[in-house]
């Protein structure tokens, strides 16, 4: 149903205005920039004229404020600001190295010859021994004043500070030239504006005939009827607009089954957008893919629209284009094609077919399936782990209780130390119990930090007391360990929670002793850096291999699975350590040389402590 178009809907009232408001916008951005860079240019040359002026002028103060007689330096200096009076000049001034007026050009002001000047302009232009230009509104004149400040130096090599000239020029004339040129280009604007209306309304009478009859014809084809015909007037775009559309109504009906497979591929597209998305014409040539396909096999379209989905998914050495349109299983795929990229892929395959069973092309959903893989590797490894470690200790109290039971309980010195290695290995599966629980607690985040202000050389300094009276017990007396302390003479004053802390220090301190030779040196320090303390424990061990410094920190993991087992350590307090101190907003890690030793350090958040002052009587 065709409706009545109002005057102001109409092509012949918004062409004219069309032109008329593009025509305004680009006055106002053109005179805008010309006046902007106008008034910049005649201020330019304005300021070059002054400066030319100011140049000659020093070069005629400088003999007299080097080498003139004070008594006849004012005179000398009024005789040659004679020559300056009149034209732009309002006021120049003459000042010497102290700050004093030696000569002005303004006749009503010669009573400042001799004063100090006040003027802060002459003071930093003299202090910084630079020249000072700006422009300022002058009261007194009603105009704009352009003011010039320059010091005056020696002309021998040492440029010593002589002297200052102050330079005020009437600047109004400039603004003068421009108002009458922004005059001139508003009387060009109108009339031009005047011109475009005219040539506005004949453009659109010759427009809107042709638009008329094609949008009826468009009509029709809306409803079906495709045998009209859209006269042509011309060969212009408009010509070309008529014979497109009497061609539209001949191929709709072919267009009409091609939008509804269009329609089915953009769907299954939309219903997936969460994941990567890839979709191919019957040949296997992508022809659609988001962002998110793009990112999880980091490709740009350029490298991907158009080229084979067996080459984007690197597939080809696998399957054939045919055999991809039968799978109906998901497969496991790799950005790079390489079973060794980090990145793990799931891709889904979808076949869009059309009612009569033509296949017209392919749909790919792919999932970043990395986190659940690698999730599922360390579950699997972590049940290993926990299996093998248990496995060995319960083998060994297996292996005793049956000889106990055999008859070796008879023997009182085989008994004896037969039951010492059945506890033994039970405490030790204590102890791996115990630790787990606690890994499991603080990955549910369930331990609650105990924090204190707490001394870091008093805390420190306690577990090494410790550790050296035990060093005097009957195990360790044949071994001579020592220990070195380099402690910051400052005290640092640390919230943390102290039994976790001493915890975490005692594992470090244990493993240096355990893996130290005998009379080995434990040198242990305690500094501070700008937002952070560091406690560091160098021992002088076996050190630790550079492939395995990366792993030490993880569950289970040793460098030395036999040495460590028969030490009795159950693989899990470096874990634990790491994970109490990324609970205080720590962290830890270590440096090592085979054969020479290793570094464990502890990294903690610091700020100063502020005592509260006491008053003293």
């Amino acid at each position: 149903m065709n409706k009545k178009i109002k005057w102001i809907q109409s092509i012949h009232f918004k062409i004219p205005m069309l032109f008329i408001f593009m025509l305004l916008v680009s006055l106002q951005i053109i005179g805008a920039y010309f006046i902007r860079q106008l008034e910049t240019k005649l201020i330019n040359n304005f300021d070059t004229q002054m400066s030319l002026n100011l140049r000659f002028l020093e070069n005629s103060l400088q003999p007299v404020l080097i080498d003139g007689d004070e008594e006849l330096k004012e005179s000398s200096i009024q005789n040659i600001l004679q020559d300056y009076i009149g034209g732009d000049f309002l006021e120049i001034r003459v000042v010497d190295d102290r700050g004093y007026i030696l000569g002005t050009n303004d006749q009503t002001r010669q009573s400042m010859i001799g004063l100090k000047s006040t003027d802060r302009d002459v003071q930093q232009a003299m202090l910084l021994q630079t020249d000072r230009k700006y422009q300022y509104l002058n009261d007194d004149r009603n105009s704009r004043v352009w003011k010039t400040v320059s010091p005056i130096f020696t002309t021998d090599n040492t440029g010593e500070l002589i002297g200052a000239i102050v330079m005020e020029s009437n600047i109004e004339t400039v603004y003068s030239q421009i108002m009458d040129i922004v005059t001139i280009f508003l009387n060009a604007s109108v009339f031009a504006i005047v011109i475009t209306v005219l040539l506005a309304v004949i453009i659109s009478r010759g427009l809107t005939r042709p638009i008329s009859e094609m949008r009826t014809q468009t009509a029709n084809i809306a409803r079906g009827d495709y045998s009209g015909k859209v006269m042509i007037y011309g060969n212009d775009e408009l010509g070309q607009l008529a014979d497109t559309i009497n061609d539209l109504s001949s191929k709709v009906k072919e267009a009409q089954e091609t939008t509804e497979a269009e329609r089915q591929r953009l769907d299954s597209v939309l219903k997936h957008m969460s994941d990567g998305v890839l979709a191919t014409d019957r040949r296997g040539r992508v022809i659609i893919i988001n962002n998110r396909a793009l990112d999880l096999l980091d490709l740009t379209q350029e490298e991907a629209i158009g080229k084979s989905i067996m080459n984007v998914l690197h597939l080809g050495n696998t399957f054939t284009f045919r055999q991809l349109l039968e799978i109906q299983k998901e497969l496991i795929l790799y950005p790079t094609g390489e079973e060794t990229d980090e990145n793990i892929l799931q891709g889904e395959f979808s076949v869009i077919q059309r009612e009569t069973g033509f296949i017209s092309g392919l749909i790919c959903v792919l999932t970043d399936i990395t986190e659940q893989e690698k999730i599922e590797q360390e579950r699997r490894s972590f049940v290993s782990n926990v299996s093998h470690e248990l496995r060995t200790p319960l083998t060994s109290v297996k292996s005793y209780t049956e000889s106990l039971q055999e008859g070796a309980w008879k023997d009182q010195e085989i008994a004896p130390a037969f039951l010492q290695v059945i506890t033994t290995e039970t405490d030790r599966m204590i102890r791996m119990i115990t630790d787990l629980l606690h890994l499991s607690r603080m990955d549910q985040g369930m331990p609650q930090l105990e924090l204190e202000f707490v001394s870091m050389n008093d805390l420190f300094g306690h577990i090494l007391d410790r550790f050296e009276v035990m060093f005097s017990s009957e195990q360790y007396r044949d071994r001579n360990y020592k220990i070195i302390r380099d402690f910051t003479q400052r005290t640092l004053w640390v919230e943390v929670d102290q039994d976790k802390m001493i915890q975490v220090i005692d594992n470090i301190m244990n493993n240096a002793l355990k893996y130290s030779p005998d009379g080995g040196t434990i040198t242990c320090r305690l500094m501070e850096t700008h937002n952070s303390i560091v406690l560091s424990v160098t021992d002088e061990g076996l050190g630790i291999p550079r492939k395995d410094l990366q792993h030490i920190f993880e569950r289970f993991y040793r460098v030395d699975k036999a040495r460590a087992r028969s030490m009795g350590g159950t693989g899990l307090g470096l874990a634990i350590s790491k994970e109490v101190l990324t609970m205080h907003g720590g962290r830890i890690w270590a440096s090592s040389i085979e054969n020479k030793g290793s570094t464990f350090f502890i990294s903690l958040p610091y700020e100063e402590f502020e005592e509260e002052e006491e008053e003293w009587g």
